[in-house]
């Protein structure tokens, strides 16, 4: 019979495209020598021919047993999605030449009826997403194709058992038609056999199913399936390099930080099949556990099966160990190779593996993604079996392990069962790591009032404020519709510990009715239990299982103590609390970076006093309130001294705007009226006395208000309007030093300055400080050394950072306010409308508040350093934004020379694991 030819075929120019000369799209796995002369780095290879590709090529180098195939270029995917679809020129013919090289080496030829050859489509990025992407099997299959393997192989069954799963597997993958008419198809054969797998059906069934099959891509796709092999493989090629692009590989790589540039490559390879006889089966499996960490092979197989029979969880797998019962010969072959490959690769591998009628074949083989306390553990003792020096240890492990290593999280197999049970609500921004569970509470108070009960709670609110921190610090977890990664939710949440999900906006949260809704209809309301999942940001209905890591484990401890002898930049914390800077101190920060005095000032008994104080008529009653302030003051500097014994404590004077210590306006007029109400029903001293304060309070809320508050009467400038609030919190602080001094404690205060842009605000400002500080100390009789410095946090600050040295004598940079003010926009409006959308877009390539923003933002960081460096030698200089803990940023960090990074205490030992990464380049 003559093979049809189709438009697959031809080599006619593509519309649109000029050809671009001898350019190489398409590589033999036999080739790879000759990509690695014309690269030269290994890194280079992958990002051409994909991780799969290249390890393919590599495995085949080795003598390996591989099937035959090659690899069509990253270079090619992105030239084909940049053409909108459209090959390059040279591509097609390459194609089909390398077809012509499989053909002559498995004595097969494509598309020929009589000894068909059969192929395996699948994607390969440079960096591994396993399964973000499409992958299409037995290509090459048709009616007449069909009938030649089945008298090949003496199993008519097994021939159309591969022939309806790529008619559904193509279908879906290819053609966009729903994978649900096809599984409701073959459950209905399932039932109508009494059996629970499709490996149980018989071969008529499997006929049956696959001019059903046929049937439903017709009508569903609006053409037939394509029975020509050259346009099934064209097809199922470019549906790969399209698959790219699709939402979950872009969610994928927003969240794992890959870049979005790279393409992917496509792995034409030889079908070899688990599914075609008794001696045959398929598995995965890893050269350690990679649960644990463990020296032990791991992994499931199944006899008689295809590859996506054990990954899709719809047929029992066994253990890997079984295969030594059934296969003898191909697992003891199937276990050298997997420590060969461990070895040559000195990494643990992930392996994917066909027995055909007892001969193995190795399909891929790739770094193995692990657990974070298995990433730890096996770098560390490969260190101890001398496998990898300390340095390739402290490389390979991700700051990421390091972050999750230290959060408890969800059992993996209770996450499961509650997908399984419909149990996942919502997702939103993973902004605090960790897994916590709790019932739903809606307000700071309730949470506060169930949590000295002893009861476990999640706040839920449409977003959060400061004056909601008492609830925040008695909630085990926080859940929010609204704000951003660096939201006060998101803020004070990872400043705690706390696991959060900021952001997730398809929850309807009524705090007023005390009930949520998911997307799907289901309420929740308060006092209904659920389980929030801070690294994934996922939301569950119900309690799962967790699991909490040990954080004194002695691979983790190791590590950290390798990459402090590496490191230059210093990590210090953020920490408003002595509890906190206590758990900072054991994660081995070196300083407190920044203390948010205005914090302190939020707590239940203390928020009376500051709003009285901010209602004071008279500068004798204002008076009056700070000094009731003074004490807790001096007693919450007292408790960071004593932590930090030793270490320096750098405490920021208060910088928030007055307002957000008073209620909200709206809240103010509610219950203004509902008292105006009560006092026309019933007269009485106390209802009068309610409402003039209510009264006065909505008064100075009014008086207070501003339209731009984050950059109107804050920081600085309050003090400068404000001197006594300044003096007492100087006063509390130096007391408490002197205190700390007379008890044998070492302190090491660093006075902050917030938001100064003008030198002669750090002028004034350190003329009140120095003063009420030389006061302080001749009463106590005791010296403190101590350093007065500043926070740039607008772009003019960091361009006349030389001006303000003149009175600064240390600089730490606020990114947060820093990175609003040089985009001009609201972290939280732009992380929950257009920020998502300018990244898919390629508008903005990352996140400006997750990493920062070199190009911006870091050149006016360089420029404020030098400045700096020029006019005060030896001053510090420092970051205490949330940037201070992204390993990304701190790569920059390091560059820039900078003296330290500040971050919550849970990311100190992930600055200190990135700040050596930083250093080893």
């Amino acid at each position: 019979m003559t093979q049809k030819k189709s438009a697959a075929t031809r080599l006619e120019p593509v519309a649109g495209l000029r050809s671009t000369g001898t350019r190489k799209y398409v590589y033999l796995l036999s080739e790879l020598e000759r990509v690695q002369g014309a690269l030269g780095s290994w890194n280079a290879v992958k990002a051409l021919l994909g991780g799969k590709g290249a390890n393919l090529a590599e495995m085949t180098r080795i003598g390996l047993p591989v099937p035959p195939g090659f690899v069509i270029t990253t270079a090619a995917c992105n030239a084909t999605l940049a053409s909108g679809g459209n090959f390059p020129l040279e591509l097609w013919a390459q194609v089909l030449g390398a077809i012509q090289q499989v053909e002559a080496t498995t004595q097969k030829r494509f598309g020929d009826p009589k000894s068909p050859l059969l192929v395996a489509c699948r994607s390969g990025a440079k960096v591994s997403m396993p399964g973000m992407m499409d992958t299409v099997l037995n290509i090459g299959l048709n009616d007449e194709t069909v009938e030649g393997l089945a008298e090949l192989t003496g199993d008519r069954r097994f021939a159309f058992d591969a022939y309806r799963r790529l008619v559904q597997m193509y279908g879906s993958v290819v053609l966009g038609i729903p994978d649900q008419p096809f599984e409701t198809l073959l459950t209905e054969y399932r039932e109508r056999r009494g059996v629970s797998n499709d490996a149980d059906l018989p071969g008529e069934d499997l006929e049956a199913l696959t001019r059903a099959f046929k049937s439903m891509v017709q009508s569903s796709a609006g053409r037939p399936f394509p029975a020509e092999p050259f346009e099934q493989l064209e097809l199922a090629v470019k549906a790969v390099f399209k698959s790219w692009n699709a939402k979950r590989a872009f969610d994928y790589r927003v969240a794992a930080g890959v870049p979005h540039g790279l393409g992917t490559a496509v792995n034409v390879v030889t079908m070899v099949f688990g599914n075609l006889a008794q001696d045959s089966g398929t598995g995965v499996l890893t050269t350690r556990n990679v649960t644990t960490g463990e020296d032990q092979l791991e992994g499931d197989f199944l006899m008689r099966a295809q590859g996506e029979d054990v990954v899709a969880g719809t047929r029992t797998t066994l253990p890997i160990a079984e295969m030594a019962k059934v296969l003898p010969d191909a697992y003891r072959e199937l276990s050298r190779i997997a420590h060969l490959l461990e070895s040559h690769y000195r990494e643990v591998q992930d392996i994917e593996f066909t027995v055909e009628r007892g001969k193995l074949w190795i399909l891929q083989t790739r770094d193995a993604k692990r657990t974070a306390q298995a990433a730890i553990r096996i770098a560390v003792e490969s260190v101890r079996k001398r496998l990898i020096t300390r340095n390739e240890a402290i490389l390979r492990v991700s700051p990421l392990h390091v972050d999750y290593f230290l959060h408890p999280q969800f059992e993996v197999g209770s996450r499961k069962r509650a997908k399984d049970e419909a149990a996942l609500l919502a997702t939103g921004l993973n902004v605090s790591p960790g897994a916590a569970i709790g019932q739903i509470v809606f307000d700071a108070d309730r949470a506060e009032l169930w949590g000295r009960e002893g009861r476990p709670v999640i706040m839920v609110r449409p977003e959060t404020r400061p004056d909601d921190v008492h609830g925040l610090l008695a909630a085990q977890g926080v859940l929010t519709s609204q704000g951003g990664r660096t939201s006060h939710a998101a803020l004070v949440a990872r400043q705690f510990g706390k696991p959060a999900v900021v952001g997730a906006g398809s929850l309807k949260i009524d705090a007023a009715e005390r009930q949520m809704t998911a997307p799907s209809g289901r309420v929740l309301k308060e006092g209904d239990w659920v389980s929030i999942d801070g690294t994934s940001g996922e939301v569950f209905a119900g309690k799962l299982q967790t699991v909490v890591p040990d954080v004194a484990d002695e691979f983790l401890l190791e590590l950290l103590w390798w990459a402090d002898q590496v490191r230059k930049l210093g990590v210090w914390a953020n920490a408003d609390y002595p509890r906190d800077a206590e758990r900072a101190r054991q994660l081995g920060a070196e300083g407190i970076g920044l203390c948010r005095t205005e914090h302190m000032f939020f707590e239940a008994e203390r928020l009376p006093i500051v709003q009285r104080m901010i209602l004071a008529d008279t500068p004798e009653e204002r008076a009056t309130e700070l000094q009731k302030l003074l004490p807790m003051q001096r007693q919450d500097f007292i408790g960071l001294f004593t932590v930090m014994d030793g270490l320096p404590v750098t405490i920021r004077l208060i910088d928030p705007p007055l307002h957000e210590f008073l209620p909200h306006r709206d809240v103010l007029e509610r219950e203004l009226a509902q008292l105006e109400a009560q006092l026309q029903h019933q007269q009485s001293a106390a209802l009068d006395s309610q409402v003039a304060e209510k009264r006065r309070m909505l008064s100075a809320v009014d008086r207070l208000h501003e339209q731009n508050p984050m950059l109107g009467l804050r920081g600085v400038r309050m003090g400068i309007l404000m001197p006594e609030l300044v003096r007492m919190q100087t006063r509390a602080l130096f007391e408490a030093a002197c205190a700390c001094i007379r008890d044998g404690v070492k302190v090491m205060p660093k006075v902050m300055v917030p938001l100064a842009t003008v030198a002669d605000e750090l002028k004034i400002e350190r003329a009140i400080l120095e003063e009420e500080a030389k006061q302080v100390m001749a009463e106590q009789s005791t010296t403190v050394r101590y350093q007065f410095g500043t926070m740039i946090e607008v772009p003019r600050a960091a361009l006349v950072a030389d001006r303000l040295a003149e009175h600064a004598e240390f600089f730490s940079f606020g990114t947060n306010d820093l990175t609003q003010t040089t985009f001009g926009i609201s972290r939280d409006d732009a992380e929950t409308s257009f920020l998502m959308e300018y990244l898919h877009k390629g508008i903005l390539r990352e996140n400006p508040f997750a990493h920062i923003d070199v190009e911006g933002v870091g050149q006016l960081l360089k420029t404020a350093v030098l400045h700096v460096r020029r006019a005060r030698k030896g001053a510090d200089v420092g970051i205490c934004g949330e940037h201070g803990g992204d390993p990304k940023s701190i790569a920059f960090f390091h560059k820039l020379g900078l003296d330290y990074v500040s971050c919550s205490p849970l990311r100190v030992p992930v600055a200190r694991l990135a700040a050596a990464q930083a250093a080893l380049g």
